[in-house]
């Protein structure tokens, strides 16, 4: 099913120069993925000690843009500058989970958002990436499918940051969006499942 992260060879080829003249500085994939993180805990951070505050809601969909463009140069140093590393692996889908519970649970804490739903949703957004690593357990290649990958996730929630920060406070709004998340995060999981098994067995 479609996603935002079949964008993805797009993106990496505008953010191509900037990771060859990192790599030329001596900037490792690590160290990328570690500022990744550590930016989104500070967002966090801010969402959390501010909760429904103007300046961390409006730079919400920024620090996810910016994340998501660390992603790509991490993997981009480690796959075409011989950087990859059993840490980095570790690295990387830690800091992926670490990072969306950093940035999404503190939308629990707002009076006008479900947060039930919002805590269930980073639940299904760990399990997702879960599923998606057990594939290559079981013999078949680490899986994105979608319809609601990382990527998704963050157009979702850096979209409601931004409503937010515009005074938009109506609970049945983000009731819609939110549970359109939770309930496509839950078909993302059965995707992934479903392709990871088909993969294994057609080798």
């Amino acid at each position: 099913m479609p996603t935002i992260y079949q964008l993805k060879s797009r993106f990496q080829d505008l953010l191509r120069p900037i990771c060859r003249n990192l790599a030329a500085r001596g900037v490792t994939a690590n160290q990328v993925t570690l500022t990744a993180l550590g930016l989104s805990v500070l967002e966090g951070l801010l969402l959390w000690l501010f909760p429904g505050a103007f300046l961390p809601l409006i730079l919400l969909p920024l620090v996810l843009f910016v994340r998501m463009g660390l992603n790509a140069i991490d993997g981009m140093l480690a796959r075409e500058h011989d950087q990859k590393s059993d840490l980095g692996a570790v690295l990387n889908e830690l800091g992926d989970v670490l990072s969306d519970a950093a940035l999404y649970l503190p939308f629990a804490l707002l009076p006008f958002v479900p947060g039930q739903i919002v805590i269930g949703l980073v639940v299904l957004a760990i399990i997702g990436e879960m599923t998606g690593v057990i594939g290559v357990q079981i013999g078949a290649s680490r899986r994105y499918d979608g319809p609601f990958g990382k990527s998704d996730r963050a157009a979702l929630f850096g979209l409601c940051g931004f409503l937010m920060a515009l005074g938009l406070t109506s609970a049945l709004l983000y009731q819609v969006l939110f549970g359109a998340g939770l309930v496509l995060s839950a078909v993302t999981i059965w995707n992934r499942v479903r392709a990871a098994i088909r993969e294994k067995q057609a080798s």
